[in-house]
């Protein structure tokens, strides 16, 4: 709740980067909401960010080039940001700032939340279950995602880690359930191209209208970066618990974020951390990904897909690693598959997801799932095994078995991995996976029953299943 006495201040003592630091403050609070006035038009929104009991400081939402700390004022507005929220959002674009890109006018609120959410009561966390459709067969059929989890995809320079976003955007959903779906999408430190890319492609397949975007551009100002994800989320848990939506968030780049995160800390003369990362980036990004789950007694759920770009592919890079510590798995794209022309190249021997098995099954998708994701992968991972092999002694010194793993390994990337720009539904990336058991030695087959594979597997013709040999 705001002061009814609002306090101004001209103690600005310093101006660092995007920092103010004013001296001999009284009564402000963390997170404080302030206005810096820099002359008798101009003005700019900051946030206190530190208290002591010498100084406030304030980062600061615009440029802070030219302004000078003798004629600098800052007044206190004695609340947190908060963003309007109404029904009306979906189908908005957003500036990263919250402000309206779309040439609509601004949100009518019919509530105004905290920016900085409110932490899910442990004992009222209700475990990610049930299938959450994103339409990629590598995600779906060997990683598949539950409503509720937050799964990372670890991306590298070069990848087409937007085009993957982009192909989730828009074939994400329910599975051909009734229940209500909504997404929100985060560009955090995107280039003007990037951004172009995704505005176009929201309207253009008409995903805008269920969705909420949030755009902060690589030109904007770096504080802004840390507002992007918190009103992203923001939006997605008044649509998850308010709406009982079940909402899909995307955050891109987190890479972005966290260098953003670095650039503060440094600013702040900070003692840095692994690679000049602050101390408490961990603390920060679990503020963000710990966002997501559900409630127990609401129907609505938040998901999310965080996607971030793995510098020199360095999957121990501290952004990936904390990353991977607080989240359920990862994605993990793959520069050999890239050029191979595989899309998505999603690697799936490095991939995971840990609650894949609270989203499977009989009562979710399908009775045979785990049993197919469990024979592929272990096919597959026999294929690469073999193809390293061949690449020291030469194809010729492998057995025509071996032979046989490393064909499976090339169908399974051509056939399964990569399906282009097109959309497949679950029963279409379950028969795909047993077409590709087709061609393969009964023998080989020892993570599917021979119950399963009667009822799914495609007749052979002459070649057919000979029950006797069995065991």
């Amino acid at each position: 709740m705001s002061r009814s006495i609002v306090t101004e201040y001209q103690t600005v003592d310093a101006v660092k980067g995007p920092l103010i630091f004013v001296r001999g403050i009284k009564g402000i609070s963390y997170g404080e909401l302030a206005t810096v006035t820099t002359g008798p038009e101009t003005s700019m929104l900051g946030q206190v960010i530190e208290i002591s009991d010498k100084f406030a400081a304030l980062q600061v939402f615009g440029p802070t080039r030219g302004i000078s700390p003798a004629t600098a004022r800052v007044r206190f507005h004695g609340e947190p940001i908060e963003m309007s929220l109404s029904p009306l959002i979906l189908g908005r674009m957003f500036k990263g700032d919250g402000a309206p890109m779309d040439g609509a006018p601004p949100l009518i609120p019919a509530h105004r939340r905290d920016i900085s959410g409110a932490a899910i009561n442990p004992v009222r966390r209700e475990l990610p279950r049930d299938f959450m459709m994103t339409g990629v067969s590598a995600i779906d059929g060997l990683n598949t995602l539950a409503r509720g989890q937050k799964l990372p995809i670890f991306s590298g320079a070069g990848l087409p880690a937007n085009e993957l976003a982009n192909l989730i955007i828009n074939n994400a959903g329910l599975a051909g359930e009734g229940g209500r779906f909504a997404l929100v999408f985060a560009g955090m430190g995107i280039t003007g191209r990037e951004a172009d890319y995704f505005y176009n492609s929201f309207h253009q397949s008409g995903a805008i209208e269920r969705s909420v975007v949030f755009l902060n551009l690589a030109g904007d100002p770096v504080i802004e970066r840390f507002i992007t994800p918190r009103l992203a989320l923001t939006a997605a848990e008044y649509l998850a618990f308010d709406l009982d939506f079940h909402v899909l968030v995307a955050l891109t780049d987190m890479t972005n974020y966290c260098n953003a995160l670095r650039e503060i800390s440094s600013a702040r003369e900070e003692i840095p951390g692994r690679r000049g990362y602050p101390g408490y980036m961990y603390t920060d990004l679990a503020g963000l990904y710990e966002r997501a789950g559900r409630i127990k007694g609401k129907p609505g759920s938040i998901t999310q897909i965080p996607i971030l770009t793995m510098p020199d592919d360095d999957i121990t890079h501290p952004i990936a690693d904390l990353t991977g510590y607080i989240t359920e798995g990862q994605i993990v794209l793959d520069r050999d598959l890239n050029r191979k022309g595989i899309f998505p190249p999603i690697n799936a021997l490095p991939s995971l997801s840990r609650l894949m098995d609270h989203a499977i099954g009989a009562d979710s998708t399908r009775e045979d799932h785990r049993q197919l994701a469990d024979q592929l992968y272990m096919l597959y991972a026999r294929g690469v095994e073999q193809r390293r092999v061949a690449s020291i002694i030469g194809e010729e010194g492998l057995t025509e078995a071996d032979r046989g793993f490393v064909r499976f390994a090339d169908r399974f990337e051509k056939d399964f991995i990569h399906q282009g720009e097109s959309r497949r539904d679950l029963e279409q990336t379950l028969a795909a996976g047993w077409a590709l058991l087709e061609g393969m030695e009964d023998r080989d087959l020892v993570r599917v029953s021979r119950e399963m594979i009667n009822k799914y597997r495609p007749e052979r013709g002459d070649d057919g299943l000979d029950e006797d040999k069995q065991t």
